[in-house]
């Protein structure tokens, strides 16, 4: 089917334009005018060929020459030197092509769990969703919570189905997966004309005609469908007619084409266009990447059936001191309001920006101001600074070609802007914006590491600032009580990414068990005594005490109590005993963590005129509180979190037992509606080191846990903790 004539303007406002401009005869290009850009989002799990389908449409459009190979490292969208190391895309990738003259931004998404920040943030840059499905593999549970997910923000969205000219390709099983998984509005506009080594075109279910990909060919050749695939493909027009009038806005369509009325293809493609920019309706599209079979029909549906930017709400804006600002639209001639999508660096041009332009123009040669908020807990400073872009680029994935300027709705890259990190909002100078951020999932796999010399450590911070700086999933952090660098990153994988980016920078390293902050308390009241008496010519040292040290309940942190009498300690000197007291708490009395809930009561001591001082009692505190620590039972203690775990309701019992494992305690479970079910559970953080593989695993990557510390807790007598071990 055609959905519409390629070469005529669209129905609707911002419908296919004819001023694409291109820079020097490159695939860079800049579109003019907002109504002539599509931002699409490929999504789909790891090896379902988003790649290699942004790879075909590059070819059927007469960007590149020829396909390149993931194998090779030689594709435009896995050019991350961690995506060629690591054979699978890690990063949101830009890839432009132009279709019946208007630009289509390709945003290539990763399909594993662990870059789910790369993916939310080509969320945020996109206006519609492809989801690719491959007909070799079933459809996975995150993909289908993803499809959920673009539901609830009523993002348009489309289905191709991938690999069908692999030999065990069964396009009707892929359909009927998608359908089951994504709903009954998710229906085809075309059917495969053959199977694996056998599949060369699609008939159009609309058309009846059937496009066929000679061998080597990147253009379709037309013909009318045989009588026979009429007859085959009836059942599959039918449903499809049905689908897109149930959906039209006509009330009468309906009667009369149960009537027996031919209705109108051009009536038909329009209502479907409709629908599918509501978000209700979801055209699947069959697709070979090798092939390229399919790659002229889903242009099309790219071009002619998602919508411009103009047709989608954009994000709310606030000033710098967080008050709501006018609400923003994709005009050019609007004030200047962009969000970094992504940072990277290169290593002749630095820092690298991908800014999703939401309003406005950007020019070359103009001042903007860079305002970044709200990411402080994850180690990225609240920031403000006036720049100037110098140098604009379209970006064709990791290349950048220079353009004159860019326009709301399009998506461009600069270069040497010094402060700018992922999430960033970029506006005017005069009249600064911030971008309400967008939804970022909490990393929660700790990666202890340290530089591996002391020379090394400088670089490791410079290093850590600029993979951080593109990177808003990973926290950095400097634990207080341990002295660990701890990297909070999303599963192995992205941990893998993390420290491959630091040794490509030169940085040597090593990884090293994760220290759990334990802390420690007397689990019974003691007797310390102090003596600290030095001599050594001149003035020596003096200072006797003695304590009783008791201990209180969980949370009470530390009590002194004064009960010398008769001034056997001077009263300059009961400051220092305390002092000295505190000071040996922090360096913990049996195995190195703090001290916690006790009170210590000095009852006596002894004090010389001479030869007292504070430092002499600061001493004699440490030293009887260590007395006593050696007389009486010290109990450790674990941090315990409270931990809120959210599962498909298949995976509930699975979820409960493996937290009954980690010494966990269940505190309730609730149903939360769309099958999904809320477990709070407290945890040891012991136990939670690698909680995020674990969960990962058992629900095949579809739940999801949040912890916040509760308090600590004695250490049962048939536990040894790793911090202790090591």
């Amino acid at each position: 089917m055609s959905v519409k004539g390629t070469n005529g303007p669209g129905k609707g406002p911002g419908r296919a334009g004819t001023a694409l401009r291109r820079s020097d005869g490159s695939t860079a290009m800049h579109a003019e005018r907002p109504e002539e850009i599509r931002n699409v989002a490929l999504v789909g799990h790891s090896g379902a060929g988003k790649t290699m389908l942004a790879e075909a449409l590059l070819a059927a459009t007469g960007a590149i020459a020829r396909m390149g190979s993931i194998a090779d490292g030689t594709t435009v969208s896995d050019s991350d030197p961690a995506e060629i190391h690591q054979q699978r895309s890690v990063a949101l990738s830009v890839v432009p092509v132009v279709f019946s003259d208007v630009k289509v931004n390709l945003l290539d998404t990763p399909g594993y769990a662990d870059f789910i920040g790369e993916l939310r943030a080509g969320l945020r840059a996109a206006d519609a969703v492809l989801f690719v499905v491959s007909a070799v593999d079933d459809i996975d549970a995150a993909t289908i919570a993803l499809w959920k997910e673009c539901e609830e923000a009523a993002m348009p969205r489309a289905v191709a189905i991938s690999r069908l000219d692999h030999p065990r390709a069964d396009y009707s099983r892929a359909l009927a997966a998608a359908q089951q998984a994504f709903g009954d509005a998710v229906m085809p506009l075309y059917l495969p004309v053959g199977a694996g080594e056998t599949f060369t075109g699609l008939h159009g279910l609309l058309s009846g005609m059937v496009s066929e990909y000679p061998a080597g060919e990147l253009q379709p050749v037309q013909r009318a469908a045989t009588e026979d695939e009429l007859a085959a493909a009836e059942s599959a027009r039918g449903a499809l007619i049905e689908g897109i009038i149930a959906e039209s806005e006509d009330e009468t369509l309906m009667d009369r084409y149960l009537g027996g009325e031919q209705i109108a293809e051009e009536t038909l493609v329009a209502d479907l266009e409709t629908a599918v920019v509501r978000g209700s309706f979801f055209p699947v599209i069959p697709a070979s990447a090798e092939t390229g079979v399919g790659t002229a029909e889903l242009l099309r549906v790219l071009v002619q059936a998602f919508p411009s930017p103009v047709e989608r709400e954009l994000p709310a804006v606030m000033n710098l001191y967080g008050k709501p600002a006018r609400a923003l639209n994709c005009d050019p001639a609007g004030p200047l309001a962009g969000e970094v999508v992504r940072t990277s660096t290169d290593p002749f041009l630095g820092r690298v920006c991908l800014v999703r332009l939401f309003s406005g123009t950007l020019r070359e040669d103009t001042a903007v101001h860079v305002s970044g908020h709200g990411l402080a807990e994850r180690g990225h400073q609240d920031h403000d600074s006036d720049e100037r872009v110098t140098h604009l680029h379209a970006p064709v994935g990791s290349a950048l070609q220079a353009v004159p300027f860019a326009v709301a709705g399009d998506i461009c890259a600069l270069t040497k802007v010094g402060n700018a990190e992922t999430s960033d909002t970029i506006s005017a100078k005069d009249t600064p914006l911030l971008i309400e951020p967008w939804s970022m999932p909490e990393p929660l796999l700790p990666v202890a590491v340290e530089a591996a010399s002391h020379a090394d450590e400088d670089a490791l911070a410079r290093s850590l600032a600029k993979v951080a700086s593109g990177d808003p999933t990973l926290r950095v952090e400097r634990n207080a009580e341990t002295g660990q660098l701890v990297l909070w990153c999303m599963g192995e994988a992205h941990a893998d990414v993390v420290l491959w980016r630091l040794a490509d920078q030169g940085v040597q390293l090593q990884t090293v068990n994760v220290i759990t902050p334990l802390r420690e308390t007397f689990a019974e009241p003691a007797k310390g005594h102090g003596r600290y008496v030095k001599q050594s010519g001149g003035h020596g040292q003096f200072a006797i005490c003695d304590i009783e040290v008791e201990p209180l309940g969980r949370g009470a942190g530390f009590e002194f109590v004064d009960r010398v009498v008769g001034g056997a300690i001077p009263g300059q000197f009961i400051g220092s005993v305390e002092k000295g007291l505190r000071a040996q708490l922090l360096k913990g009395v049996s195995a190195g963590f703090p001290v916690v809930d006790i009170r210590v009561t000095l009852v006596g001591g002894k004090a010389h005129s001479v030869d007292s001082s504070d430092a002499a009692f600061q001493s004699a505190g440490a030293l009887a509180l260590r007395e006593a620590a050696a007389a009486a039972r010290i109990q450790l203690l674990e941090p315990v979190s409270a931990v809120t775990v959210m599962v498909p309701d298949e995976y509930v019992g699975a979820v409960l037992s493996d937290l009954s494992s980690r010494r966990g305690r269940v505190t309730g479970t609730t149903s939360v509606g769309g099958d999904r079910t809320e477990i709070s559970a407290e945890v040891p953080d012991e136990e939670l080191l690698r909680y995020a593989i674990q969960l990962r695993s058992l629900t095949a990557g579809t739940g999801s846990f949040r912890r916040d510390y509760l308090r600590h807790e004695p250490v049962p007598s048939n536990v040894t903790p790793a911090a202790v071990g090591a």
